[in-house]
């Protein structure tokens, strides 16, 4: 029987997305539609519905958060751990439960209302 040592053996790592670039984080578009599909072909997961949240690192969608809820997709080639979290961060800011100030919808709702301008009566 033979002793093979491990110990000394590295594994390859995966490349962190967006080290050595920048990440955007923006809201998916009709042309993203090929993007979603490979990513969630190469995660094992169905293409989330309705509006979806982008993570790219450089030019590549590495992984995508639906607004409407469920689980995020992300390309398991990446570490993307870190972008995930900043998709799930983004989504409780657009929709209104990230903290005391509230959503964006909130803040220009406020903005509406002091800018409406009211007629004198005379």
């Amino acid at each position: 029987m033979s002793y093979v040592d491990n110990s000394k053996r590295t594994l390859p790592s995966l490349p962190v997305a967006g080290q050595a670039g920048d990440v955007t984080v923006r809201l998916a578009d009709y042309p993203d539609a090929p993007a979603l599909v490979r990513l969630a072909a190469l995660d094992g997961a169905s293409v989330p519905d309705g509006p979806v949240l982008l993570a790219e690192a450089g030019s590549q969608t590495v992984a995508a958060l639906p607004l409407s809820g469920g689980p995020a997709i992300a390309d398991p080639f990446h570490r993307t751990t870190a972008l995930v979290e900043m998709l799930d961060l983004r989504a409780r800011q657009l929709k209104g439960s990230d903290g005391p100030r509230g959503g964006l919808r909130n803040r220009f709702r406020g903005a509406v209302r002091a800018s409406r301008v009211r007629p004198h009566a005379s």
